[in-house]
């Protein structure tokens, strides 16, 4: 009889160290076959195949599995459906746990559910651990119980509870021999796939203490190299540690953790108020707003050619980059919403198309916030006005000049909506919404 196995699935979490999963897969005795799915239900969505997200990931696994060599170890990397790659494991081997770390997003809460069902009809046991986040789910609350959903009383609920125990170290290195020995298996290719290999540079997990240590003088000025630590697509798919970055940024800098709280705050948030995730605003009334949805604005918006050099700057540095610099999405993302009236759902979707760190929950949140929709959001009167954030952020137009090179030439398209104009159409669109 083949002896029996516990299974590590990763996911969001794309690394050896400093995994809670992992941890527990290790130290419960059994050989650990470590596992990645490329989920077909995920990947059939996505229209580009050159999508930057996708050959990120197969990099990082690549690295993961020259890690496991050493240990003799090897990862096992499916393209498929989970249930039926699930299907196929339980005829490989005998399994007597599987270990994951949460994942809040309401398709993610289906597959996990179905799994976990489909486990225990074999007497597999489905274990999953917090790992993405430093506090999750009800694990900070008002006094009542009830979640919060203003971020400044929730941020100060989370220092006040935060010990050190929270951002301890998992060990997992020590229990490196407790994985499952076999020969490297092969990777499945980008092109087996159907995506293609994309030659761009991915931001370095390696930030200097200089950068986090200066981040609240310099996070809002898009031209800066070193402003920001440009660490979203790692903390998306896990190739770091949150626990190990939050350790950091108590240190260094207070501005840059409560960045990190946010993160946590939207993922609580969508956990207690799923219909987020799903296509609704925050708060409903919003839902009652006539959006023009323009289909030829947006495009113009989409490609970086609104006429207003500050927008049509980060849309094309994202377009190029999956990068955008955060002050600049708030810029792009109020545009849209309030100076066209394009519907921020339709914001939301590209973002969620070209963002390499796209996240449903920040990406959600951020939308909602541009827009007055969300939880704590700007309130609906405020509307960025793009020549003065440039002013503030970009003064010598060196952000600008970098992506948009013609703003000053006679080709440079006019802008397609004037500021006031703008301006006092939205807020009489959305006080007619609004109004009582």
């Amino acid at each position: 009889m083949q002896s029996s196995v516990s299974i590590m699935w990763f996911r969001r979490d794309l690394r050896l160290a400093d995994n809670a999963a992992l941890y527990h897969a290790l130290t419960a005795g059994k050989p650990v076959v470590p596992v990645f799915i490329f989920d077909k239900k995920i990947l059939d969505q996505l229209d580009d195949k050159a999508d930057k997200r996708v050959a990120f990931i197969h990099a990082v696994l690549g690295e993961m599995q020259a890690e496991l060599q050493k240990t003799g170890s090897s990862l096992e990397v499916y393209y498929g459906y989970p249930e039926q790659v699930f299907q196929q494991l339980l005829q490989k081997y005998t399994i007597a746990d599987v270990f994951t770390n949460h994942d809040y997003e309401p398709y993610a809460q289906e597959r996990d559910a179905m799994i976990g069902e489909l486990l225990r009809a074999k007497n597999a046991g489905f274990h999953t651990c917090k790992d993405q986040v430093v506090f999750e789910k009800s694990e900070v609350t008002k006094d009542d119980g009830k979640p919060y959903t203003i971020f400044t009383p929730y941020s100060n609920k989370w220092k006040a509870r935060l010990r050190d125990a929270d951002l301890a170290s998992f060990p997992t290195e020590k229990y490196f021999t407790n994985f499952h020995q076999q020969s490297p298996l092969p990777i499945p290719s980008l092109k087996r796939m159907g995506f293609e290999e994309v030659a761009t540079g991915f931001p370095s997990k390696e930030v200097a203490d200089e950068v986090i240590k200066h981040y609240a003088e310099r996070r809002n000025f898009p031209s800066l190299e070193n402003g920001t630590s440009k660490l979203g697509v790692h903390l998306r798919f896990g190739t770091i540690s949150i626990r190990a970055l939050a350790r950091r940024a108590k240190v260094l800098n207070e501005t840059y953790l409560n960045e990190l709280i946010w993160r946590d705050f939207y993922h609580m948030i969508l956990w207690h108020f799923p219909q987020v995730g799903k296509g609704k605003s925050f708060k409903p009334a919003y839902d009652k707003i006539e959006w023009r949805n323009n289909e030829t604005e947006f495009r113009l918006w989409c490609e970086g050619k609104t006429g207003y050099p500050i927008v049509d700057a980060g849309m094309r540095e994202l377009n190029a980059t999956g990068f955008m610099h955060n002050r600049v999405r708030m810029i792009v993302a109020s545009f849209l919403v309030k100076h066209l009236l394009i519907d921020w759902r339709w914001g939301e979707a590209y973002f969620a198309q070209k963002l390499l760190d796209f996240d449903l929950a920040a990406n959600n949140g951020g939308w909602q916030w541009a827009s007055s929709s969300g939880c704590d959001a700007a309130p609906y009167f405020r509307v960025f006005n793009p020549a003065l954030q440039t002013e503030k952020f970009d003064k010598e137009l060196k952000y600008i000049k970098k992506w948009v090179p013609e703003f000053q030439e006679f080709s440079y398209p006019k802008p397609i909506v004037q500021h006031e104009l703008a301006r006092k159409r939205v807020l009489e669109v959305y006080a007619k919404a609004l109004k009582p």
